[in-house]
């Protein structure tokens, strides 16, 4: 799951040119929101995360898990990795294509919003689709219909907090888009579990939310500026194929290990968030005598109650997070102790195999994770390393989200089939990927 993720311009880092002349109040397509209008993008963007995570959640790592489940439980995990792999992939070449598209976009709607609205509309018909169908092969269809599409949607939505929120604001938009992210995560877990019995519905429900969810945002926003009379480029086939170059040379360096932190530090994340449900069912309940029926309720009810933790801690430490950095001016370091935070979390189901272990696990690395999810976008921003080309590098850059779900399931479904089955071997590889992650982030030079 994906995302992102994630303008007209970006707020230059300090080693471009153009950050000499900023104005920290005025945003990078050159307006100057008042404080209503920055009140008016904070909430769009910390209701946008908070509706979207809750059914990309609540789907992802429960209701489609427990569908395989139920269809073929002899292949669940290899079927989970095959579907959250290729789909990933497609949101992977999406979240490039569609960021690039909307930089090249026109009209009197602005360059943003067409792309944000219509994005959600066919999320939400692609997730409605999963209604009707119990055949992998269309499940797979539907699902990288639905990362696709909410990739199309995604890409110019991030690239908005570049385009209009200027810098003095940004690390407390990007607290409270992060806190966003972490309460719709944790909603999902909780309501996806309440969902268990009742797929159909949880699907329903999700399709609901994506459909409306770029209308809303777009009306809650003030409104984007035409850009019809804006110049650029013919559109061809060699541009857009430049869409895919990274950016290269010395000025890129911390634009790289951005991209390999927050690749390796989601990645492992996301081999226990995603995989949760088995984990509960396989880990902790190994070997309870009780039916295939009260073992997923006994499973739904855990990850409900851990899902009530992880919100209590993510969400005070994400609303902390934002306001302390831009108070201390820092990003870097809180970062990468986040990740650490995280590590130590995901030892928790390792050294206790129990409740309490899954428990500490959403404790603990539901601090580190939500402090990560306020401040990263706010990181990745600082590092881009031409303002000029925000909406093609930061959809390189938030390809690491949408790459770092191909990473985990796969290693994870990997590891576990190895394992004939065994899920503890998963946490000492999760570790080791999340404290490497925070190794590279400390390597970004310039940045505090």
């Amino acid at each position: 799951m994906s995302s992102s993720t994630q303008t007209p311009l970006a707020s230059p880092p300090s080693s471009h040119p153009k950050a000499a002349t900023r104005d920290p109040a005025v945003a990078a397509d050159g307006s100057r929101p008042s404080t209503k209008d920055g009140i008016r993008l904070g909430v769009g963007f910390t209701l946008d995360a908070i509706v979207c995570a809750i059914p990309w959640i609540g789907l992802g790592s429960i209701a489609l898990p427990q569908l395989l489940d139920q269809i073929d439980p002899g292949s669940r995990e290899a079927m989970l990795g095959l579907i959250n792999g290729v789909g990933s992939v497609v949101a992977l070449l999406a979240n490039i294509i569609f960021g690039t598209c909307s930089d090249l976009t026109r009209s009197r709607f602005g360059r943003r919003s067409p792309w944000i609205i219509s994005g959600g509309i066919l999320t939400g018909l692609c997730v409605f689709g999963l209604i009707f169908t119990r055949s992998i092969p269309l499940i797979i269809l539907l699902w990288c219909g639905a990362q696709m599409f909410y990739n199309w949607m995604k890409a110019p939505f991030i690239a908005t907090m570049s385009d209009r929120v200027p810098d003095k604001f940004r690390g407390t938009i990007s607290s409270f888009y992060g806190a966003g992210v972490v309460l719709g995560q944790t909603l999902g877990s909780l309501i996806g579990a309440m969902f268990i019995s009742r797929l159909n519905s949880a699907f329903g429900y999700g399709a609901l939310a994506f459909g409306f969810m770029g209308v809303i945002v777009v009306s809650i926003w003030p409104r984007e500026q035409s850009n019809k009379d804006v110049a650029r480029e013919p559109v061809s086939l060699r541009m857009m194929l430049a869409s895919f170059r990274p950016p290269i040379g010395r000025s890129a360096r911390n634009f790289w290990y951005a991209l390999s932190g927050r690749l390796l530090l989601v990645s492992g994340y996301t081999m226990i968030s995603t995989y949760q449900l088995y984990i509960v069912k396989y880990h902790i309940y190994k070997g309870s005598k009780v039916s295939a029926a009260q073992l997923s309720t006994m499973a739904a009810g855990l990850i409900a109650k851990m899902a009530v933790v992880t919100l209590v801690a993510s969400l005070a430490s994400a609303l902390l997070a934002g306001p302390i950095t831009d108070f201390i001016k820092m990003r870097k370091l809180p970062v990468a102790l986040a990740g650490i935070c995280v590590a130590v979390g995901v030892a928790m189901p390792w050294i206790f195999p129990s409740e309490m272990g899954m428990y500490l696990f959403a404790l603990i690395a539901g601090l580190g994770y939500g402090v990560y999810n306020a401040i990263d976008q706010a990181l990745n921003v600082q590092v881009l390393p031409n303002p000029d080309e925000a909406g093609k590098d930061l959809g390189i850059l938030n390809i690491s989200n949408t790459l770092s779900h191909v990473i985990g399931v796969a290693l994870t479904s990997w590891v576990v089939v190895a394992a004939h089955g065994n899920y503890t071997m998963i946490f000492p590889v999760s570790i080791a990927i999340v404290l490497v992650a925070s190794f590279l982030i400390m390597r970004i030079k310039g940045v505090r």
